[in-house]
Parts: C-alpha cells; sequence; structure tokens
C-alpha cells in the first residue's frame, strides 16, 4: 500500500479522530500553560527585585549605625591614650571620651574597660557597676588577640539594663603595647527590630542578621528563642557565607516555611543580612489567575474531550466489531485454534518467506477412527475429544513461531519454519504421546484411546504452499493406509513401521521408503 493510501487509512481509526479532537484545546490549554508560567516568572522576577531593594535599604542603614559607632569607639581609644585625658576629672573624661552621636537613640551605651574587665567610665551608668566583664567574649577576643580591630559580639542578656544586646568593641592598648582594656559599645537588639518593623514584610516572610560564624543576632519577627542561636551549620547559611550575595529558595529550617532568599554582606562586616520572602506570599496573587483560568480551560478541554470520546465511540464500536469478524473468519469456533483460512495464509508466508538453505516442514495431523467416536458416543463427546486434541497438540508445539491449525474436520496442520526432516520427526512424537494423553472420562474414553496419523513433508527453499501441502497430505493418507497411529514422511514410509520405529528411519534420510 502507498504512503499516502495508509496515511488515509490511518485517518479513519477511531485514536486517529479522538487525537485530533483533543490537540486543538490540548494546544490552547498549553499555550494558556505557558502564558501562566510566564506570568509565575514574572512574579517572581518583581519580588527578588523588592527583596533587594530592601536589603540595599537595611544594609545601608546597619552600615550607618556601625560605622557611627565604630567611629566613636576609635575616637575613645585614641583619646584615652592621652596623658591629659587620663589626668582629667571624670565629669571631663565623660564630654571629652563619649561622643553623644554613638548614643542619642538612648539604645546603648559606651563603656571603656580595664585590664581585669571593671568599668572604670561609662557613658550611663556608675563606674565600676556590673562587677567584672572579663567573662564576655569581646573582652577575651581583644585580650587574646591584639590584631582583632572592630568585633562584634555574641548577643547577650545585659547585666545592667536586662535587655537583650550586642557590643562593638575594639582594643585599648597600653604603651608597650600590652593589653590595657576594652572599649565597648552596646546597642539593643531592640533597635535592630525597630529598623526590621519599618519594612512590612509579608506573612511568613523573614528577616536575619547573622554573624559570619553563624550566630544569629537578630530575626524578623522577633522571637527571643531566636537571640544567639548557632545556625552555622545550616547548607543555606554555608551558601549565604561562600557566595556573599544573590539568592536561592529553601525551606527554612527553623520553621519549615520555603522562602525566597535574598541576601548581602553587610559592608565590609562580618555580618550577613538576608530576606526571606514566603514563596506562597509571592504566588498569591499568581495562584487565584492560575486556579480560575487552569479551572475553565480543563472544563473546555474536558468538554472538547468528551465530545471526540463520543464521536470516536461509534468509530470504536465499529472497528472493534470488524476486528471480531476478522479474528473468528481466522479462529475455529470449537477449538479457538487458526482455521484452514489462517493456515493457508500462513502457510503461503512461510513459503514465501523461507531462505534457499533453511528449510519449511509441515505436520498434517488426523484423528484416527474419529467416525467411530461420533457414532459410539455421539457428536458431543466427538467435540470434547476435538478440544482435548486441540490442548494437547498446543503444549506439544513449543516454539513460538511454530503454528497449530484446526483445517477441517479431525484434521490438524502444524507448520514448522526452518525445520528439517529430523526435528519435525521429534514433533511428530511429541504429538503422538500428547494425542494418547487425551480421555474424555464421562464418556469411558481413557488415555491412550484416541491416536493420531501423521503426514510430514519438508521443502527447501522457496516452494509453492500447494506442493508442500500435497505432499504433507499424501503422507498422511500413507500413513492411514499402513494402519494409523504412526508418522509418514513425504516419499519415506513403509507400511510396517510403528511412530517410534519410523522416527528412526526418518533420522536416516538415507535409504527412506518411499510412500506408495
Amino acid at each position: 500500500m502507498s504512503l499516502p493510501r495508509r496515511f488515509l487509512a490511518g485517518l479513519q481509526t477511531a485514536q486517529v479522530w479522538i487525537v485530533l479532537g483533543v490537540l486543538a484545546p490540548l494546544g490552547m490549554l498549553l499555550v494558556s500553560g505557558f502564558m501562566l508560567y510566564d506570568l509565575r516568572r514574572d512574579m517572581w522576577a518583581r519580588a527578588d527585585e523588592a527583596s533587594r531593594s530592601l536589603l540595599q535599604v537595611i544594609e545601608t542603614d546597619i552600615a550607618r549605625n556601625v560605622a557611627v559607632t565604630d567611629l566613636a569607639l576609635r575616637g575613645m581609644v585614641e583619646k584615652v591614650q592621652s596623658p591629659l585625658v587620663a589626668a582629667a576629672p571624670e565629669a571631663l573624661r565623660r564630654l571629652v571620651l563619649f561622643d553623644p552621636v554613638a548614643t542619642a537613640d538612648g539604645a546603648g551605651v559606651l563603656v571603656l574597660f580595664d585590664e581585669h574587665g571593671y568599668g572604670i567610665l561609662n557613658s550611663r551608668y556608675p563606674s565600676g557597676a556590673g562587677g567584672s566583664f572579663a567573662d564576655r567574649d569581646y573582652f577575651q577576643v581583644h585580650r587574646l588577640n591584639p590584631e582583632a580591630g572592630l568585633y562584634i559580639s555574641k548577643p547577650f542578656e545585659s547585666r545592667m539594663s536586662g535587655a537583650y544586646t550586642v557590643a562593638f568593641s575594639r582594643r585599648i592598648s597600653k604603651p608597650d603595647g600590652s593589653f590595657g582594656g576594652v572599649a565597648v559599645a552596646t546597642l539593643r537588639l531592640s533597635h535592630f527590630t525597630r529598623l526590621l518593623a519599618r519594612v512590612g514584610l509579608e506573612r511568613g516572610s523573614s528577616i536575619n542578621l547573622i554573624r559570619q560564624d553563624g550566630i544569629q543576632i537578630v530575626r524578623f519577627p522577633y522571637d527571643v528563642r531566636d537571640v544567639g542561636t548557632d545556625i552555622g551549620g545550616t547548607s543555606s547559611l554555608r551558601r549565604v557565607i561562600a557566595e556573599r550575595q544573590g539568592r536561592f529558595t529553601a525551606r527554612a529550617h527553623r520553621d519549615g516555611v520555603l522562602r525566597r532568599y535574598t541576601f548581602t554582606q553587610v559592608g565590609d562586616l562580618p555580618l550577613f543580612l538576608s530576606i526571606g520572602i514566603s514563596t506562597e506570599e509571592i504566588e498569591a496573587g499568581w495562584r487565584a489567575k492560575a486556579v480560575m483560568i487552569g479551572v475553565t480551560l480543563l472544563a473546555l478541554f474536558g468538554l472538547a474531550v468528551l465530545l471526540a470520546l463520543l464521536c470516536g465511540r461509534e468509530l470504536r464500536r465499529r472497528s472493534a466489531v470488524e476486528a471480531e469478524l476478522a479474528r473468528l473468519s481466522l479462529t475455529d469456533g470449537l477449538t479457538g485454534l487458526p482455521n484452514r483460512r489462517r493456515f493457508d495464509e500462513a502457510l503461503r508466508r512461510a513459503a514465501e518467506d523461507a531462505r534457499d538453505d533453511r528449510p519449511l516442514a509441515l505436520l498434517i495431523v488426523d484423528a484416527d477412527h474419529f467416525k467411530r467416536f461420533n457414532d459410539r458416543h455421539g457428536h458431543a463427546v466427538g467435540d470434547e475429544i476435538l478440544r482435548g486434541l486441540a490442548q494437547h497438540l498446543t503444549a506439544a508445539i513449543h516454539r513460538p513461531h511454530d503454528l497449530l491449525c484446526r483445517i477441517g474436520g479431525e484434521e490438524f496442520a502444524v507448520i514448522l519454519p526452518e525445520t528439517d526432516a529430523e526435528g519435525a520427526a521429534r514433533v511428530a512424537e511429541r504429538l503422538h504421546a500428547a494425542a494418547a494423553a487425551v480421555s474424555v472420562g464421562p464418556a469411558g474414553i481413557p488415555a491412550g484411546a484416541v491416536t493420531v496419523s501423521i503426514g510430514l513433508a519438508v521443502a527447501v527453499g522457496p516452494r509453492a504452499q500447494a506442493e508442500l501441502y500435497r505432499a504433507a497430505d499424501a503422507a498422511l493418507y500413507a500413513a492411514k493406509n499402513a494402519g494409523r497411529d504412526r508418522t509418514c514422511r513425504a516419499e519415506s514410509c513403509r507400511a510396517d513401521t510403528r511412530p517410534a520405529a519410523h522416527l528412526r528411519l526418518v533420522a536416516t534420510a538415507s535409504g527412506t521408503a518411499a510412500a506408495p
């Protein structure tokens, strides 16, 4: 069949019409899905841009506050080392050393600690208040490391005010370079929370200020349980520290909320700031549109599919009827085996496909004295014998490409592609044994009562279908005339051969007697 004709024939199938009926709404569904995806991507891009802008504002504000605090600390360290300042009265030293800008909003204090950790001068509280602070991390860092520079402490609860606080500190060295104390500027965490509260985060979002070593200084929304927690082991923080700035989407370790994080380092400080926007909030507006459009499109798509299915149902029904008729036309109704028509087609195809050097064997099998069974027990028992023969003979055919057919009455045929005479004889031996196993208990027919005669013919290379069949059929009649219950090969049969003896005869191709 030419390609155009095959194409036109394919268009007549129910599957093709169903596919064609679905393609149009499916295409519209795909285009709409792409548009929704593009809209979602735009919403994420806008969220990223908004987060980046907010992050820049907060980072600038924090960096400026830290810079002002550090200037005050540098001034304190420089002035306290002056002999004139050291000799001045305490009130004058307060005026000289403490920059009012650093503590203008009342969120923190400036303190000078001596080498033993005692406060020798305090911008708000009396000197020496609180005892020794030598246990604080900022004191220990500067005592042990002269090159520590500006140090940002872990958050702690102030002994003076009880408020959670973070300290910015610098080392004070004596003229000989030895440790002389620490200059400290404290800042309450409430200062950061007020700053972050002005951002106006959506529900489920968060802002984090974290030290480089993973110590969390403050998190907004504020929860005292977050203060000073160590999150250095989380994969998200490792990524923040490695990349310094950028964005990623991850599920938060603290509450399990999936967020879009935008992060940056605060100036040159060992601080990192991140804004996490809940992905649910980012997609809230998009999801509402997506649900509305999706439901509408799915309804239209479902309607189109239903119409296509209804349209194709009749085609499928017609195709099923035609397929069943075609199957019935090739199937024997009693035994379920392929019938004579299927046998003729299969034998013709096998003969056409046979190569010059490969044999094609054919066995014609006929039930012996079948008319006697019908006459004595009735046709119903005869039908049971035929069904039993079909079942047992099928079990004796082992190769998937061999074909057993019922070609009429009590006659069966077996097509054996690429099988020589010896191989066909072995199959015939199995068929004799299979037939002997047939029994019909209710009718009193035991196993062994049913026998078959078999005609065997072999052709090598392409050979006419009718010629091979005539040869096997002639061999079958030779087997009948020789006494039944045996196999005769075309041009190789004697009247006195039993099945087992004949198999030995067939195995020696030379010396076989011709069938009468």
